[in-house]
């Protein structure tokens, strides 16, 4: 399928937006409602914006002696954050899970602390709000049968096991990640005491993965694009760190050919 792209015009940028990205979550909402919660002080936290000012997902810099966001940085900020949400899911939604208290449903834990204690918080309520004001996404279409399940349990599956170096965003494994919190890539938890994933595991891992792929396409498909550096065509921003950083990563090109059913040399078979 391919989507239709949305040219953007503010004054000295041009910006690209996807057309159900634009038509689904309110831009006003955003910025006179959404916004201002990156700027409240936080007792015994920073305010966000001081820290998603020079980090992931990113908060685009207050001008000098600014209170607030102009229009163009405004729709900067609502294009990078719109991505951290499920349109019509709060409980999907990352900017909500990730400051949540785990004990109220939220992720194990986020770098700048926990803001909220249950989903009854007024700034909670807010973000819920906003995210209602979008629809909720078509049904993810069944890439399964397009896909080869043998060969992504031997060499895709344990990609996402991989204790990564320091130098490879958070030096965590995916899983460590993608199994306890809000994000499109929600793998099966690890059963206790286990390397790695059963067979049925395996295969509900295998149907959410091959959601985020597009069947013959390396190039289109977000679980490619998301950890990529941005200056090998990337997306913007991945909270786990750029683990590669052009197209010629091994992990890259195994899995791009995967994706295009091309199986590179030397891969399990």
């Amino acid at each position: 399928m391919t989507m239709k792209i949305l040219l953007r015009f503010v004054p000295g940028v041009l910006l690209v937006t996807s057309i159900a990205q634009a038509q689904t979550l309110s831009f006003e909402f955003f910025r006179d409602r959404v916004q201002p919660i990156f700027l409240a002080k936080r007792p015994g936290h920073a305010r966000c914006i001081e820290c998603h000012d020079n980090g992931t997902p990113r908060l685009q810099e207050l001008s000098p002696g600014a209170t607030t966001w102009n229009d163009e940085q405004s729709h900067k900020n609502f294009d990078v954050w719109s991505r951290m949400v499920a349109p019509g899911d709060p409980k999907d939604s990352r900017l909500l899970m990730h400051p949540l208290a785990h004990e109220a449903g939220g992720d194990p834990f986020h770098a700048g602390g926990k803001h909220w204690k249950s989903q009854s918080d007024p700034e909670w309520q807010t973000l819920a709000a906003w995210v209602n004001t979008g629809k909720p996404a078509a049904a993810t279409p069944d890439n399964t049968a397009s896909l080869d399940f043998d060969y992504y349990r031997k060499n895709i599956e344990p990609v996402f096991l991989k204790e990564r170096e320091p130098n490879e965003g958070t030096g965590n494994a995916c899983a460590s990640c993608h199994t306890r919190m809000a994000s499109r890539l929600r793998l099966q938890p690890l059963t206790a005491g286990a390397t790695a994933w059963t067979e049925d595991q395996s295969r509900a891992n295998f149907k959410i993965v091959a959601s985020l792929v597009t069947p013959g396409d390396p190039a289109t498909s977000r679980l490619l694009l998301h950890p990529l550096a941005p200056a090998a065509g990337g997306d913007p921003a991945h909270t786990g760190g750029k683990f590669w950083a052009t197209r010629d990563n091994p992990e890259w090109k195994m899995i791009a050919g995967w994706i295009s059913q091309t199986k590179p040399s030397g891969a399990k078979q």
